[in-house]
């Protein structure tokens, strides 16, 4: 497994193909990833690959942050993330400093893209979780979109957990699976992903190699 990304979402569009075919796609800004640091398994337990983007500058980061890219002798940038990879190969540990852009992915490959959904706020259990509601007719007022009954009788006399009700939907860390690099552009670092992604416009995403390959078991 090698190191993933971190892009940016533009947002989406459509893009035809020769035989006429609409293809849906979300365009990805990739960010000029520097590599920060390589972390292997004699020291922390685990291999991964640190990677930075958005440099910024050395006043808007904490003293130590401050330090640390000194001692690498790299720009400061805003957004760190580490990636797992395995094993300590050539291929998964570039070296300190080495840029990644978009030509990193090829095209038809399948990724899986990490975001912050869009936030709804306070949502019905119709729309937060697909219910059908009440009945339109036949004794039911007013209370057509409710979610209905959630408890028991006398035992065990309470809700359960995780109970699917209205509450806050939205804003929290999606993944989404096997999506396919329909086109790369290299010289403005873009990625044309069939489908969509999780977040809003201007949001980070990270874009990393598939891990569940659709139509592929793994060997028991």
């Amino acid at each position: 497994m090698r190191t993933g990304l971190i892009a940016k979402k533009v947002g989406m569009t459509q893009i035809f193909t020769e035989s006429g075919r609409q293809v849906p796609v979300t365009v990805l800004c990739v960010e000029k990833c520097a590599v920060l640091g390589n972390i292997t398994e004699a020291g922390r337990g685990y291999n991964a690959v640190k990677l930075g983007a958005r440099v910024t500058s050395a006043n808007r980061l904490s003293k130590p942050l401050r330090e640390d890219y000194a001692g690498l002798g790299i720009a400061p940038h805003k957004i760190s993330k580490e990636f797992r990879v395995d094993g300590e190969g050539n291929e998964t540990r570039p070296e300190i400093g080495t840029i990644l852009d978009a030509s990193f992915f090829k095209e038809g490959q399948q990724i899986d893209v990490t975001g912050i959904s869009k936030g709804k706020g306070f949502a019905g259990a119709m729309k937060r979780h697909g219910f059908g509601g009440l009945r339109a007719t036949h004794g039911v007022s007013i209370s057509h979109r409710s979610h209905g009954s959630t408890g028991n009788r006398t035992e065990p006399g309470r809700v359960f957990k995780n109970k699917r009700m209205a509450g806050h939907m939205g804003n929290v860390r999606v993944t989404t699976l096997n999506l396919t690099v329909f086109s790369v552009d290299s010289e403005r670092s873009l990625l044309f992903v069939k489908g969509c992604v999780p977040g809003c416009k201007g949001g980070t995403v990270f874009v990393r190699d598939a891990i569940k390959i659709k139509g592929t078991k793994k060997n028991k």
